[in-house]
This record gives structure tokens, C-alpha cells and sequence, in this order.
């Protein structure tokens, strides 16, 4: 039943949003993943402000995809894993390039989630999954909701297995996500996202 709701759409962009206590859990999940991924991912996490790349380099160290702080009119390519640079909101366009915006926190934070996960639901559609991760506030539930309207398909990690459970358990009770995902069953449902009709 699961597998179906993937099978009956092309994913072309995978969105991941997380706050305290996700990067150990991407950083799990990362060398898990497949070489061939047929969708690019979008990385936004809660950053404090910072003037390096640090944190690219770190997830860079864990998989073979291309890794790259995304940057203005980066075009968005399958296998490759863009990450939101602190102190900007990452935004999809239309035309499925990137752009950044310097506008006022969203959220009180910078990136923000809901930001990046509304702006790639309006340009994928049906086309997008989002994924939320462990965190301590609201961000990410209203862009899950804009998601599950517009078609994508919505997922976030088990609270219970969450470091700081608010993020994802806000998100199950507004939006309902079609995937509620333990830990060890995040990197299964990015690698099952795959469009293996190539």
C-alpha cells in the first residue's frame, strides 16, 4: 500500500527539514543511500549563522552523491545534495532552480522550512516527497500541509525516536504525513523513492 503511493508518481526533488537532533540522523542515513538516485535533495536545517562550509563538507564525507551549499540560480540535478546555507531561506522557483532570499526568520529561524518545503510543493507538485526530522518547534508543519494538498507525498520521523520530538509529532497532528518513519527505516524510504524505469 505504501510502495503504491510512491509507484503512482515520478519523484523528482526530495526535500529534508530538521532542526536539533537531525543531523546525527542524516549523517546515518547518508552513506545508506543509493549512487543512482533519480530526484536531487534539498538539505534545510536550523543553522546559526556561519561563514563556512563546514557543514557540506561534513555530509559530503559520508555519501558518493555530490554535495554543494546551494547557491542562486543553481539548477536542481538528480543525485546531487544541496544544502541551505545559514542566514537565508532557500527558495524553488518555477523553473525548478534555486534562489536565496534574505527576508525576516520565519519561524525564528534561518533557513527556514516551511519556506523551502511551500516554494518546492508550488513548483513539483505531485513530483515532491518532503521529509521532517527531529526539532523543537513548528516549522515544516505548514509546508508539509501545502505538500499533502498540492500531491507530494509527506514524511517525518517517528517522534519516539526523535531526539527533540515537537517538530515531527507538530507535524502529525496538523497534516497527517503518509509516512511516519523510524530511524532505521528513513534510508529505505529515500532509496524506494527512486525512479528505476530508466
Amino acid at each position: 500500500m505504501a510502495q503504491d503511493l510512491i509507484r503512482k508518481r515520478k519523484i523528482e526533488l526530495l526535500a529534508i527539514g530538521g532542526s536539533a537532533g537531525s543531523l546525527e540522523v542524516l549523517l546515518s542515513v547518508f552513506p545508506l543511500l543509493r549512487t543512482n538516485l533519480s530526484f536531487g535533495i534539498l538539505i534545510v536545517l536550523h543553522r546559526k549563522y556561519s561563514n563556512d562550509s563546514s557543514l557540506t563538507d561534513l555530509i559530503a564525507s559520508k555519501t558518493s552523491l555530490m554535495v554543494k551549499e546551494a547557491d542562486d540560480k543553481d539548477g536542481i540535478f538528480p543525485g546531487w545534495i544541496y544544502v541551505a546555507p545559514a542566514d537565508y531561506h532557500l527558495l524553488v522557483e518555477n523553473d525548478k532552480s534555486l534562489s536565496l532570499d534574505f527576508s525576516e526568520k520565519v519561524n525564528f529561524s534561518w533557513p527556514g522550512i516551511d519556506v523551502t518545503f511551500q516554494t518546492a510543493s508550488e513548483a513539483y507538485g505531485p513530483n515532491l516527497a518532503c521529509l521532517l526530522l527531529s526539532g523543537a518547534s513548528s516549522d515544516g508543519a505548514d509546508g508539509l500541509m501545502l505538500v499533502r494538498q498540492n500531491g507530494g507525498i509527506t514524511a517525518v520521523q517517528d517522534p519516539a525516536f526523535a531526539e527533540v520530538s515537537y517538530m515531527p509529532q507538530k507535524a502529525i497532528d496538523r497534516c497527517e504525513p503518509d509516512y511516519i518513519l523510524n530511524n532505521k527505516s528513513i534510508a529505505s524510504f529515500i532509496n524506494s523513492l527512486n525512479d528505476d524505469s530508466d
